[in-house]
């Protein structure tokens, strides 16, 4: 059994890669080649007064392996002097986190991995922003207006440029450095020019693909900012503003967002950036937590990639179309996929460190 820290991680996974794989397994879903569970959390009272423990989770199967992806944070969701406010986290202090991916053989039930899920939690965003703007943005396309500037958004952008002849960025962030920092980063990485600008609505305006990688609580992104032929990339679930999606011609779904089940005693809907959430805690207590907020969709029944590529449901059909992938749902199975990646290429080239697999075995029949 191996474990696998972000170091080998990044040594192992590449953009392409991750987005290949990811295809076959999303594809993989309407043949039961693929099976995933949406992300299911759980909150408590933590020591601070401002914030709550929440524990997540998702499972995925595809090629071999199946994936759990577990996170262990404490919550804050902080307000800033202009009124904008986000959902930050943290595990012990500031600045470090828990996340572990384990994997296990679906051929004999075999634990094979332990992996460190922040790298590849970055790739497997970034990748899934590359399998939507493949499938949905014109294949002229060649503007991104970006906004935010972390970690996620340089994998969107990679994934970006792998599958589109990208060769203009506007990037916005509500911190200039970390714009500037980010801009010059991928202006040499990738050999294309990336420019900051002031404002979202400058990042925006006159793209062909639209990025948005924030933690806002807010929309950061107004619906008639939305132009003819846009193809839209959402990675924060709050960005886009009530009204977006009417104006969007077709959504394509990655897959289950939550879990369809009554709001009743402790579970709850769209708490923060929870879809599915378990909620412990006094009445009293509950008070640190935010409000729910609802997300405002159509009426409209949006297909699944698996069906659009398929051919069971359609996909763009003219370039004035406005399109949105939504990268939400399937997180089990990006896990699976990038995971069983990571875990055969590393195999492979000797890295990783070995543990004993009978520390992980058992004789008493559970």
């Amino acid at each position: 059994m191996l474990m696998i820290d972000n170091a080998v991680m990044a040594q192992v996974l590449s953009t392409r890669d991750c987005i290949e794989v990811q295809e076959r397994a999303f594809a993989g879903v309407n043949t039961g080649a693929s099976v995933s569970r949406p992300r299911l959390d759980t909150f408590m009272p933590c020591d601070r007064e401002d914030g709550y423990y929440r524990f997540g989770s998702v499972e995925g199967a595809t090629d071999g392996v199946h994936a759990v992806r577990l996170k262990s944070d404490v919550m804050t969701w902080p307000r800033n002097d202009d009124g904008s406010w986000s959902e930050q986290k943290y595990c012990v202090r500031p600045g470090q986190y828990c996340g572990l991916v384990l994997l296990f053989s679906t051929a004999d039930g075999a634990p094979l991995a332990i992996l460190n899920d922040g790298h590849l939690q970055h790739m497997r965003v970034g990748a899934a922003a590359g399998v939507g703007a493949r499938l949905l943005a014109r294949a002229d396309a060649r503007r991104v207006g970006m906004i935010g500037s972390g970690g996620m958004a340089r994998t969107v952008l990679e994934a970006l440029v792998a599958v589109r002849p990208i060769d203009e960025v506007l990037v916005y962030s509500r911190t200039p450095a970390n714009c500037a920092r980010f801009a010059d980063e991928m202006t040499e990485r990738l050999g294309i020019a990336v420019t900051p600008v002031a404002s979202a609505r400058a990042a925006v305006r006159g793209a062909d693909i639209l990025s948005t990688t924030t933690d806002s609580m807010l929309p950061v992104v107004e619906a008639d900012w939305l132009e003819p032929g846009m193809h839209v990339v959402a990675i924060g679930p709050l960005d886009l503003a009530p009204g977006c999606e009417q104006r969007i011609d077709l959504v394509v779904r990655q897959g289950s967002e939550a879990f369809d089940m009554p709001e009743t005693g402790q579970f709850r809907r769209d708490l923060g950036h929870s879809r599915s959430a378990f909620v412990g805690g006094s009445v009293a207590e509950q008070t640190r937590l935010p409000p729910v907020v609802r997300k405002q969709r159509s009426q409209r029944v949006w297909p699944f990639y698996a069906d659009v590529v398929a051919g069971i449901a359609e996909g763009r059909t003219n370039s004035e179309q406005i399109t949105q992938y939504r990268p939400v749902g399937n997180w089990g199975l990006q896990f699976a996929a990038c995971g069983a990646l990571a875990y055969r290429k590393a195999r492979a080239l000797g890295l990783g460190r070995e543990l004993p697999t009978e520390w992980f075995m058992q004789s008493i029949k559970n």
